[in-house]
């Protein structure tokens, strides 16, 4: 279903004429120069639609025109209203004002900073203030009055807010009154129709006990709004809920490139995924699905010669300040993957949500838990079992990031994560990619072999090092023995007098030298009679007594 466009109708930003989109968060019609600095801002600060090239469910593109019509643009520029900003010259966009930086700076104050949205009067305690706000939202969707709902959201009232007196939420209550546009505002905001109330009934179950048949279908559609939105991008089809159909999972026409080992891997890793983890990539590809469906149709209804600029196009999702980097880097990382990579992506999520959704056991053995994005990252810091890394993880930029695991996983991503950041990747390119790291893991063992062996060929080194000294020593001590028990009456027998045996050098210098030099290295050899040192050059020009001769000779020998 698409909107008929009224002459009367003007963009809720610059009043340009016709608009022909929709912020559907935000309740308002704007234009095609003012779209585009909206989807630059991101689905979590305006949700944008066309009103005729998109699809629309009846219901949510009703509750858009009347808020449109009942002034909800009054909420977003509340400020602007008093007669007081004219005189301190604030004022809101004009059609001919340029979309840089003019439009654009007023759009971005408007709605990412609520810069003219009534503030509330400061309390010491911020919860008290957002719980009295859920508590009004409460009590206000029983009735048809949207705008009051908007505004108490847009003050920060919570649409899951569980109410501790009435032990149900805001969804319940307008399930139970028939009131589905209010059903349609509460979902935008991230009301969920599987909640369970106190009673342990949803509000599907309030809906169908009340008779609202259309309210209780609708409310299945938006449970299943992430899957169906997933396989009508694939296929152009969505699923048949009133007849029991939750799910379609459409097959690739080619079908051979799908065995690949990095495709096993990545599905595995995917199945592995704690249900917290597996929500959080799902909401970013669905972002990422609306992204390119969205810019289809913005290139599909744009003047290029004129609107289509540089600064209006959006090559991957804008960051979110509510999710860590390594998610943001993640979320952009999946415009790098073209239509085969992105579409098996799609396809492997449509089958493990089906598969969370019915309780059907893993077919494999489960892998760590790992993330598939962040960049597909961690925390976010991840979370994961065997502290394995992701294959989809993070990357903002070109440059890679580096994530806490082991130095081998670390370079695996690292070479994966390149790839990805450098554009569109082939299969081809995963080939060569694995191939490569198969050859790098057979080096590494062949190196921690060859490590392993010399360490054992060390151990033995030193083993024989430590016998030898100690027959060394034990040479040395037989050989002083002998030299004491020298006849007295010469100068070198005074067995008192230690320092003529200390003086005496040995053929190699100053000191006696086993087969393993320890000191700094070996002294150059010196001709007998010839010292570094001048003392010990006088006294070794001394001849030797004829009666010792013999067994200096010998111990000299031996040293050498």
């Amino acid at each position: 279903m698409s909107k008929r466009l009224r002459s009367s109708e003007v963009c809720a930003d610059c009043s340009g004429p016709d608009p022909s989109w929709a912020s559907v968060n935000r309740g308002t019609f704007i234009c095609d120069e003012c779209c585009g600095v909206h989807r630059s801002l991101g689905r979590h600060v305006s949700q944008v639609r066309h009103l005729k090239h998109a699809p629309w469910p009846p219901t949510l593109l009703q509750m858009v025109e009347t808020l449109y019509n009942n002034g909800a643009n009054s909420i977003w520029e509340h400020s602007l209203l008093d007669p007081a900003s004219v005189m301190s010259g604030r004022r809101k966009a004009n059609p001919q004002d340029k979309v840089h930086p003019n439009k654009a700076e007023f759009i971005r104050a408007k709605y990412q900073m609520l810069a003219f949205v009534h503030r509330l009067p400061c309390r010491d305690d911020d919860s008290v203030t957002a719980k009295d706000l859920s508590k009004q939202l409460h009590s206000s969707v029983r009735t048809g009055n949207l705008e009051t709902c908007l505004r108490l959201l847009s003050l920060g009232a919570q649409a899951n807010f569980f109410h501790p007196e009435k032990g149900n939420t805001p969804l319940h209550v307008a399930s139970k009154a028939g009131q589905i546009l209010q059903a349609e505002l509460l979902a935008v905001y991230g009301a969920d129709p599987g909640t369970q109330d106190s009673s342990g009934k949803t509000p599907v179950d309030y809906a169908r006990q009340g008779g609202h048949h259309e309210l209780a279908e609708r409310l299945v559609e938006i449970q299943y709004e992430l899957t169906d939105r997933l396989a009508f991008y694939l296929c152009g089809r969505k699923p048949d809920h009133k007849n029991g159909q939750h799910f379609i999972i459409p097959q690739m026409a080619d079908s051979s490139l799908d065995l690949s080992e990095l495709a096993k891997a990545a599905k595995k890793k995917l199945q592995s995924l704690s249900n917290h983890l597996f929500e959080e990539l799902a909401m970013d590809v669905y972002d990422e699905v609306d992204r390119r469906e969205t810019d289809a149709v913005w290139l599909a209804t744009q003047n290029h010669s004129t609107l289509v600029t540089e600064t209006t196009v959006v090559p991957f999702l804008p960051v979110n300040p509510e999710y860590s980097s390594t998610r943001n880097q993640g979320r952009q990382k999946l415009a790098r993957f073209n239509a085969h990579e992105f579409a098996t992506l799609v396809i492997d999520i449509l089958s493990d949500a089906k598969r969370r959704q019915q309780g059907s056991p893993l077919s494999g053995s489960k892998d760590n838990v790992e993330l598939i994005l962040k960049t597909i990252s961690n925390q976010h810091s991840v979370e994961s079992q065997d502290n394995d890394q992701p294959d989809y993880d993070s990357v903002a930029s070109d440059e890679d990031t580096d994530l806490e695991a082991t130095a081998s996983k670390a370079n695996r991503q690292k070479s994966l994560d390149s790839d990805l950041s450098d554009g569109p990747v082939t299969v081809q390119e995963f080939m060569e990619v694995k191939n490569a790291l198969v050859a790098s893991e057979a080096k590494i063992q062949q190196l921690m072999k060859v490590n392993n062996n010399l360490s054992d060929e060390l151990r033995i080194m030193q083993k024989k090092l430590q016998t030898l000294q100690s027959e060394n020593s034990n040479l040395r001590k037989q050989a002083t023995t002998n030299i004491y028990q020298v006849q007295t009456g010469s100068e070198y027998t005074d067995t008192s007098n230690h320092s003529s045996l200390k003086r005496r050098p040995s053929a190699r210098g100053s000191r006696p030298m086993s087969m393993y030099e320890t000191g700094s290295g070996q002294k150059p050899y010196l001709p007998m009679g010839e010292s570094n040192h001048p003392e010990e050059s006088r006294t070794r020009l001394q001849p030797f007594p004829a009666h010792i001769f013999p067994l200096e000779q010998l111990w000299m020998n031996f040293l050498e």
